[in-house]
């Protein structure tokens, strides 16, 4: 049977667009969210070693969902909500643009939604990637340096979680340990002299501290607690070519497993654009 002209076209636009791998390498050495569980990987048999010569690899993992890139379920934090294996594939997978903030940014630092749309044209219901730029400090690469990955990455501002909410974002992504600010997680009391820098930066910047900026009942892990429960879900830990789509729109994709259970899975994430 002869392909119609409207498939053949649509094959071939694909086959000519360049892809584009956003994900991080994964490997036991990947660090996983601070307390988590990492990544082991082991052989449970070998082709050497196969009993009556079976002539296969083999081998078992253990991990948590939160190494390396992953994606936060709605279930991570809102237990009413679906699980990554009940979300549609066409929630995964849609336009949106990936904004470039690195050169804007540094340790502790807040963004806002101004920032963002400066560089970039953002839609409504848009995927969104933030490439703050530190995932330059992440476990594989040249300046790895795993307490300024995870704990003084830049974060949102107060009004941020509201303008993602009012866009209704399919989902967010970042090239960072997490899409909240560091000091609205439990990583505040866990690095107390950290959180001490970040005050102090806080309070030179804009004159007030973080509790009067952020009071904590309202801001607590806000872009889990208030987005999720709106299907707004994020990905974190994402690097590889992502400094190639700076301040890009592009067809974007994140493919987690299909698990029933899953309140969060590793994924692949990829973006396509014209060769």
């Amino acid at each position: 049977m002869k392909t119609d002209k409207k498939t053949a076209d649509f094959i071939k636009t694909m086959d000519q667009a360049r892809l584009y791998d956003l994900t991080q390498r994964l490997s036991v050495h990947t660090p996983p969210w601070p307390s988590y569980i990492p990544l082991s990987v082991q052989y449970f048999k070998r082709i050497a070693g196969a009993h009556m010569g079976q002539g296969a690899n083999g081998q078992v993992i253990t991990t948590s969902n939160h190494v390396g890139t992953h994606m936060d379920g709605e279930i991570h934090f809102h237990a009413s909500g679906r699980s990554i294996g009940q979300v549609p594939m066409n929630e995964w997978v849609g336009p949106g643009a990936v904004v470039d903030i690195s050169k804007d940014v540094g340790d502790y630092d807040l963004y806002e939604p101004e920032l963002l749309m400066k560089k970039v044209e953002i839609k409504k219901r848009d995927i969104l990637i933030i490439n703050t730029g530190y995932h330059r400090y992440a476990w594989d690469q040249p300046k790895s340096d795993e307490l300024r990955y995870f704990v003084k990455h830049p974060g949102p501002g107060p009004r941020f979680h509201k303008w993602c909410l009012d866009m209704k974002f399919k989902w967010i992504g970042l090239d960072c340990g997490s899409a909240d600010h560091p000091m609205n997680t439990i990583i505040r009391n866990w690095h107390p002299k950290l959180f001490n820098e970040a005050e102090a930066k806080l309070k030179a910047n804009y004159g007030k501290g973080w509790d009067e900026m952020f009071p904590q009942d309202i801001y607590y892990q806000v872009m889990h607690l208030k987005l999720f429960p709106k299907k707004i879900v994020h990905a974190e830990n994402l690097g590889g070519e992502i400094d190639q789509l700076s301040n890009k729109r592009a067809f974007i994709g994140c493919f987690p497993l299909r698990g029933i259970e899953l309140e969060s899975a590793m994924c692949r994430i990829t973006a396509w654009l014209p060769k």
